[in-house]
């Protein structure tokens, strides 16, 4: 449980013009786009909410992993617009937890890995930790939050 930042002019533009307003109607505009957003990726949550109030989004919801809660997270986070997230979200099987890393311009997923692993070659582990928002591991951008999961020492 944890409140999250986010750069709130990076990432995906869901929402319209609409979403400046701050009535009614488009915070329900918001919270379907949202919704939609995270279960478009197939992150499985159970008794899923979500509220917004102005650039925040409050999550709500169970699931099995440490892994998927930070994915539900950064998936609503990396949204234009989103500035903190909320998270409520319980977790059935904890896990250690992932760091949360903001993208740097000229940052590529084989600098990450070199300085959170140590090793260039554990770009894999990051894309891997981050799908399926990440579809492609030269499309990352500044401003973008990736989890960096603890390497299995297998």
């Amino acid at each position: 449980m944890g409140l999250f930042s986010f750069l709130k002019n990076a990432g995906t533009k869901l929402f319209g013009s609409k979403a400046e307003a701050n009535d009614e109607s488009a915070k329900v505009d918001k919270v379907i786009a949202l919704k939609e957003a995270v279960l478009g990726l197939e992150l499985n949550i159970n008794d899923f909410d979500i509220d917004v109030d102005g650039d925040n989004v409050n999550v709500r919801g169970v699931v099995e992993s440490q892994e998927t809660r930070e994915k539900v997270i950064l998936a609503l986070g990396n949204v234009h617009g989103v500035a903190t997230v909320t998270d409520e979200i319980e977790v059935i099987s904890p896990e250690p937890e992932a760091v949360f890393y903001e993208v740097k311009s000229g940052d590529t997923l084989s600098k990450i890995a070199k300085a959170h692993y140590g090793n260039a070659m554990k770009y894999n582990e990051i894309f891997e930790a981050n799908k399926p928002m990440l579809k492609d591991v030269n499309l990352i951008y500044p401003g973008q939050v990736l989890r960096i999961p603890p390497l299995n020492e297998d």
